[in-house]
């Protein structure tokens, strides 16, 4: 596997169309990134990744949000919504409770369908009508289909989600139902879902726009290059670590090739590349379990259940790419229950951050690895939510305050509140 942090920029094989390709992880096979449909390599099966021959700098972006960083991207724009620049929030007061030096939290939810799907959606899109296909399809937690629906509906183009029947928020299907997208609920879990849409790609019947496309994971970057262009901005330096929730890992593959490409062309050393940390719920956690055990291959998770529904998935596609990333940069992953992502939901809520469950687990895992004394006290640390409050009101509801029935009358008002 060539995915090594410190390894030098690559050169342009003959498939390469104006500087990038496409490149199998596992084998070294090299395809023309647009002459066809694939999601996996030819000759092997592995996952494939965008190379480019002239990976840029932080002096070759300019403008805002994800298409800032066309430089480092396949194209020079996207079907846009506009997607990005999203808040690098000040948490004062969590981050004293914690007790680290410094603590930032990237606000993901932020984006136009509430979720960090929408970087990855304007690439995908855009390379789906470069390839001219016509019907786009995901497997989705939620998130996911209400990206893809609203992306397909600015491209003008028909979508298909498969959800697994009851395990999605209502907010995040009634967000891809209004995209006009067409939804098949399948009685059985994500992982499933999944099966069905790559056999389904494989047929040619639909383009697949799950994190297993390569070209969903370039949008996904320009989280880490925003991290560091802001964190550098406010503080002189870089994070000294990143921590996120990990559902099928493609925003921990995603960071980690921003980090390898910024080392290849000169603009990061690889000493300030932040340690990369994952966090899953203990009902899902086949990425923990690989690490805690020096596993280079995840065990399928047949059943999996958690109040994290963005990350209830229990075959990460992306871990080959993943499990690289995390020992790379000498990070870790660490598993947290529900009552402690619900904690965290509140905390971040307390200071203003509305966040949906999975999100909170990024801070849920930083406090536990505080608590075991992995997390130094002097580390000024960035956490990663995925997706906005309102992405799953059922669950905000449960965590937050019940409402008070009072009198319509203003002085039973006052007596109420004053008990």
């Amino acid at each position: 596997m060539s995915l090594d942090l410190t390894a030098a920029p690559p050169s342009a094989p003959a498939t390469a169309d104006d500087g990038v390709w496409l490149a199998c992880i596992e084998c070294g096979e090299t395809f023309a990134p647009f002459s066809a449909i694939r999601y996996t390599c030819d000759h092997c099966d592995g996952l494939l990744e965008v190379r480019y021959a002239d990976p840029p700098t932080f002096e070759d972006f300019e403008g805002r949000g994800v298409w800032r960083y066309a430089a480092a991207l396949p194209f020079e724009e996207g079907v846009s919504l506009p997607e990005g620049d999203t808040p690098l929030h000040h948490v004062p007061r969590l981050e004293a409770d914690v007790g680290v030096d410094r603590l930032r939290i990237k606000h993901e939810g932020m984006n136009p369908t509430g979720s960090f799907k929408d970087r990855g959606m304007t690439v995908g899109v855009r390379v789906a009508k470069e390839l001219g296909v016509g019907r786009l399809a995901c497997a989705s937690t939620g998130n996911t289909s209400a990206a893809l629906a609203a992306y397909g509906a600015r491209g003008g183009m028909g979508t298909l989600v498969l959800l697994p029947a009851g395990k999605v928020a209502a907010g995040k299907i009634a967000q891809a139902a209004l995209h006009d997208a067409r939804i098949l609920e399948v009685d059985g879990n994500f992982d499933d879902c999944l099966d069905i849409v790559q056999d389904l790609a494989a047929r040619g019947e639909v383009y697949l726009l799950n994190s297993l496309n390569p070209f969903r994971l370039e949008g996904q970057k320009t989280i880490g290059l925003e991290i560091l262009e802001e964190f550098r901005q406010d503080h002189g330096t870089y994070p000294d670590r990143i921590v996120l929730p990990v559902g099928n890992a493609g925003n921990t593959s995603a960071l980690y090739k921003c980090f390898r490409e910024l080392v290849q062309s000169g603009a990061l050393d690889p000493e300030d590349v932040p340690k990369l940390t994952g966090v899953q719920a203990e009902g899902a956690a086949p990425m923990v379990e690989a690490i805690e055990e020096g596993n280079d291959e995840i065990r399928r998770w047949p059943d999996v259940e958690t109040i994290a529904t963005a990350i209830r998935i229990g075959n990460p596609v992306n871990a080959p790419k993943a499990l690289p990333g995390i020992r790379e940069t000498g990070g870790t992953a660490v598993a947290v229950p529900d009552e402690e992502i619900t904690d965290a939901q509140r905390a971040l809520a307390a200071e203003g951050v509305g966040v949906e469950p999975a999100s909170a687990t990024s801070i849920a895992g930083l406090r536990r690895l505080r608590d075991r004394g992995v997390v130094d006290d002097d580390e000024q640390v960035v956490c990663l939510t995925t997706g906005h409050l309102l992405k799953d009101p059922d669950a905000a509801f449960a965590a937050g305050n019940d409402p008070e029935p009072v009198p319509n009358d203003t002085e039973a008002v006052l007596a109420h509140i004053a008990e």
